[in-house]
This record gives C-alpha cells, sequence and structure tokens, in this order.
C-alpha cells in the first residue's frame, strides 16, 4: 500500500495481508450479504479494508491500488513475469537518441465506460492533476522524473509546463529528467493511469467517493461500493480486450475476522480465504491450501517529532532490537512470511553477478535482548529517567490486535521500564493519523511499485511525504540522488550503483528510525475452479483480467 504508499501502501494487516485479496473479517451475523458464487463467471473475495478513495490522484494504499489494476489500464500493464507491456499504447515507446523524450502511440479503440474514446489529453489531464499543489496528492513525487514535475509540486511552476503533452489524440510525448530502466514500469503503475477531464470536473470534490462518481476504462467497472461493507466489479463491455474477460462479477466483502472469512469459505460464501497461523496448521494438509512468499516489508515507524523521548536513537535501537521476529513470524503468521532486518526485501533485485541486493546491507537491527536491554540503560542515563510510555498505532482487525499484543509483551519484558500502549484504529483513519505525524510508533508496511531498491529507499529522504519518522540526513539524500544520476543508470555502473544504495540504506537503518519486522509471505485457501489468477511483485496486488472460473459445481 509506495507504498507504497504504498503507501503506503497502504496496507492491510499484515496477518491477513495475502495476495489472494483475502482473509481478513467481519462479525459474525453479517455474512450472509454476500451473494453465494457457484456462477462460472461470479468471483466472490473478501478484503480486511474498505476502498479509502478511487481517485487515482489521491490513492496511497494498496487496497485503492489493486482495484485500480481491475478498473484502470495505463499506457502500459504487467504481464504474468511483472514485465511491462501494452496497453493503452500501441507498442513500445519511440526514443530520442538521449533517451529522455519518449512518443507514444495510443490505440484508436480503448474507450471509457460511458463510451467516450481514451485520448493522449486524458493521461496529460491525469498527471497534471496529481502533480498540481492544489491537489495534494501524495504520490506526487512518483513523477519526479518527468520534467519539471518536481518544480510543479514545489509551486515553482505551473500545472501546464509538466513535460507531457497530447501531439494528438493518439500520440502522447514525455519529456523525462533521465531515462531510468524502470520507467515503463512506472508508467503501469495507479498513478499514472488516465483520467477522464470532463467527467472528473463533473463530479468535483464527490470524484471517486462512489460507484457512481467513478468511471472505467480497464477490464472492470465498479458499480457498487457500499462503505466499510462490500464492492462489486462487474464486466465493463466498453473494453477494448474484452473477449479475454471471462468474469462477469466479482463481489468484494469488507470482513475484519479471520474466522468469519474462513466460516464463508466454507459455506461457499468465498472462493478464496487467507489464514491466520492456527488456521495453517489446521488447513495446510488439504488440497485447496498454499503458501507463497511475497514482497511486503513490514516495519514500525518510530516518529521521533510527537514523542520526545523518541528523539533518543538510543532509546529507537532498544525498541528496534527488542522485538523477536522469528517467534512472531512463527507464532502470529505461519504463512511464508520472514523475519527480515531491513527496509527491502529478498529475492527482488539482485547486483550483476546474481547476488541479492540485501546481502550487502548491514543491520543493526536484528533481535538481541542482551543489546537492546543495553542500549535501554544507555538511554536512561542520557534521558535521566527509568520509565517511558510508548503508543503503539495499528490497524482494527482481530489478528491485528493479537499482534500488537506479542509485541507489547515482548517489548515489556526485554525493556523493564518501558510500557507500550496500542492503539487500534480503522485502515483510513490510521492513514490519516500517520500523514499527520500523530503517534510514537506506527505498525506499517510497503509493498514496492517498480523494480528498484529505491522503490523502498525513496520512503525516508526529507522531502518524502512518507517519511514520517522525523529521519532527515543530507547524506542519505545525496546518495540515493547519485544513485540515479545519468551516470550511475548506466548499464556499466550497475554494481557501483547497487553499492551505494546498499551503504545508504545501512546508514538509515543505524538511525533506527524504524523497526524491521518481516517480509511478507500469504497462507491461503483457493477453491480449485479458479484458474488463471496473476499476483504481482510490485503495483498492485493481483490482476483479475484473464481469471476465469471451471468447474465449478
Amino acid at each position: 500500500m509506495k507504498r507504497k504508499l504504498t503507501a503506503l501502501f497502504a496496507v492491510i494487516s499484515a496477518i491477513i495481508l495475502t495476495l489472494a485479496a483475502c482473509g481478513s473479517n467481519e462479525k459474525e451475523g453479517n455474512s450472509d450479504n454476500i451473494k453465494q458464487s457457484k456462477s462460472k463467471n461470479e468471483l466472490n473475495l473478501s478484503s480486511g479494508d474498505d476502498i479509502p478513495t478511487m481517485d487515482p490522484s489521491l490513492a496511497s494504499d494498496q487496497v485503492s491500488f489493486t482495484t485500480f489494476t481491475q478498473t484502470l489500464e495505463g499506457l502500459y500493464v504487467l504481464d504474468k513475469d511483472d514485465k511491462p507491456v501494452p496497453g493503452v499504447a500501441k507498442g513500445e515507446p519511440e526514443k530520442s537518441s538521449d533517451g529522455k523524450t519518449w512518443t507514444i502511440k495510443l490505440r484508436d479503440d480503448a474507450k471509457w465506460s460511458n463510451g467516450d474514446p481514451v485520448t493522449a489529453h486524458d493521461f496529460v489531464f491525469a498527471w497534471r492533476r496529481t502533480v498540481d499543489p492544489d491537489t495534494a496528492a501524495e504520490f506526487s513525487y512518483m513523477f519526479e522524473n518527468i520534467e519539471n514535475a518536481k518544480e510543479i509540486t514545489n509551486s515553482d511552476k505551473k500545472p501546464e509546463e509538466l513535460g507531457v503533452k497530447a501531439i494528438d489524440d493518439q500520440t502522447l510525448e514525455i519529456k523525462l529528467v533521465k531515462d531510468v530502466p524502470w520507467m515503463e514500469s512506472l508508467l503501469a503503475f495507479s498513478s499514472y493511469m488516465p483520467q477522464n477531464e470532463k467527467f472528473v470536473k463533473k463530479h468535483g470534490d464527490d470524484f471517486g467517493t462512489t460507484a457512481e462518481t467513478t468511471l472505467s476504462n480497464g477490464p472492470f467497472k465498479l458499480t457498487e461500493w457500499k462503505s466499510e461493507d462490500k464492492w462489486k466489479l462487474e464486466k465493463n463491455d466498453k473494453y477494448w480486450d474484452k473477449d479475454k474477460v471471462k468474469l462477469k462479477d466479482v463481489n468484494i466483502k469488507v470482513v475484519k475476522n479471520t474466522q468469519t472469512a474462513i466460516n464463508m469459505y466454507q459455506t461457499g460464501k468465498l472462493d478464496m480465504v487467507g489464514l491466520d497461523a492456527q488456521n495453517v496448521k489446521k488447513y495446510k494438509d488439504r488440497e485447496d491450501f498454499s503458501t507463497q512468499s511475497t514482497s511486503g516489508s513490514y516495519f514500525f515507524r518510530i516518529n521521533k517529532e510527537k514523542n520526545k523521548d523518541l528523539e533518543n536513537e538510543d532509546l529507537r535501537k532498544a525498541i528496534a532490537t527488542s522485538v523477536n521476529k522469528k517467534s512472531y513470524v512463527d507464532s502470529l503468521l505461519n504463512n511464508g512470511s520472514k523475519p527480515l532486518d531491513t527496509l527491502m526485501i529478498k529475492d527482488f533485485v539482485k547486483d550483476g553477478k546474481g547476488k541479492d541486493y540485501i546481502d550487502g546491507v548491514k543491520s543493526p537491527l536484528e533481535f538481541d535482548k542482551d543489546d537492546a536491554k543495553k542500549s535501554l540503560e544507555k538511554a536512561k542515563k542520557d534521558l535521566g529517567k527509568d520509565k517511558f510510555t510508548i503508543e503503539l498505532l495499528t490497524y482494527d482487525e482481530d489478528e491485528s490486535k493479537k499482534a500488537g499484543e506479542f509485541v507489547k509483551e515482548q517489548v515489556e519484558k526485554n525493556l523493564p521500564g518501558v510500557t507500550l500502549k496500542i492503539k487500534q484504529q480503522p485502515f483510513k483513519q490510521k492513514l490519516a493519523l500517520e500523514s499527520k505525524k500523530d503517534f510514537d510508533i506506527s505498525f506499517a508496511g510497503w509493498f514496492p511499485d517498480y523494480p528498484d531498491p529505491t522503490t523502498f529507499l525513496d520512503l525516508f529522504t526529507s522531502d518524502s511525504p512518507h517519511n514520517q519518522t522525523g529521519y532527515a540526513n543530507e547524506e542519505y539524500d545525496k546518495a540515493l540522488e547519485e544513485a540515479n544520476s545519468d551516470e550511475m543508470l548506466k548499464e556499466e555502473n550497475e554494481d557501483k550503483r547497487i553499492k551505494k544504495l546498499q551503504d545508504a540504506e545501512t546508514q538509515f537503518l543505524d538511525s533506527a528510525s524504524i523497526a524491521p519486522l518481516f517480509q511478507t509471505g500469504s497462507a491461503r485457501l483457493r477453491q480449485p475452479y479458479i484458474k488463471n489468477w496473476q499476483n504481482h511483485k510490485y503495483g498492485g496486488d493481483y490482476t483479475l483480467k484473464e481469471v476465469e472460473i471451471k468447474g465449478a459445481k
């Protein structure tokens, strides 16, 4: 959720995070609100959280991004191997000799769900709107590789000066700051989706807040949306590639209790469900059970701006090293998740020799209760006090409460004198509190937006909207800037660039501005009649375009 937003990612409860949109659930008694699906053209899923917004300019979370992956289509889309392939674009971009001017031809049969043609103007309008400081888009920084974007978000230039223009209805020209190798992947990301100017202006501030104020150009359209309850996607008959879309309807139910979701699955009201640790043991031998490692990084943001005790680096390090991460993933998750001591994840980026990126990162934040106590004693001496009360902000699902209680028990047992108070909030309210830095420590997660370490490391630059910790380091900022210079981005400098990023991450981790916890995995039950399910390592969690139901009873 850069999410990552994210935002954050934006993100849903770690326990129920599955790339299958499953496993978090609601209170008993409401489970009969969703239609039982035995239709060959209907799929029933669940989500731990409601969609915060259907406005691509304002979205900063994984639930919204994953929904956009079904309802909107950008110039490019991710295929089953997470490679960008043409969507609204007719083919590959035509590049200038320096690689910084891209000309992209659009297909002439792309349409909005109201019948309007999708044109180059829809991309120009959307991108200008997102970088416009009046929009206050959290993900506007994602456009900084387009000429003048940063100056526009800083109010030094006007949105009309953004380096993008419609040559004609079917031709888009983009002026880039650098020819970065992941630019096509960015063009597949939700923030880069087109927007119909006439429709957006008609609905004003209501745009993207209800099913009636959303418009689709992707495989599905949003036709129902009842806040904190459910939403429905229907096949978009105006979509240019509609012949590949097999599902007629997709029903997504907001469910916040894991056992409720499992009961719904058992009675045919869900076609897929995520499992918590105790149910992994129960169902692991079933044919419809599976696990997989996924690409989310979960950690605690430690905010030194609200609770002044947390300005002390030793106190932050004490907290970051006091939680037994292996015990956490084994007892609370048991779903393929792995303990993590870094911000970046495993098996996502490799250097030129095939070595994993995080092998070159040195983290001082591994679990060590003895070191944690030593750090705490230093903090007590420096601050002249023996007791600390710290608030932990987390999500409002059942499983998040269990996770919070586990962390509270670990911290208070391993750090005498530290009291952790748990504050649970609904997804949308939690994001708002984080944005305002109105928290001490926050349980947070990030899913990558494009295939490069900077999708994680950029979170904590001094001017990042996702840097809600108070961390600011000129050397760190400079290292990331140098890593993305034209010289460093040359293929022959790949290993040198990776080393610079690894050193920058090591420096960041040494500040203990976050406490890394785990890399996500998912355990689920999924009906065998669901075919062609397509997960993604970055961007939206999954694509439903070619999913079909075969062999349902």
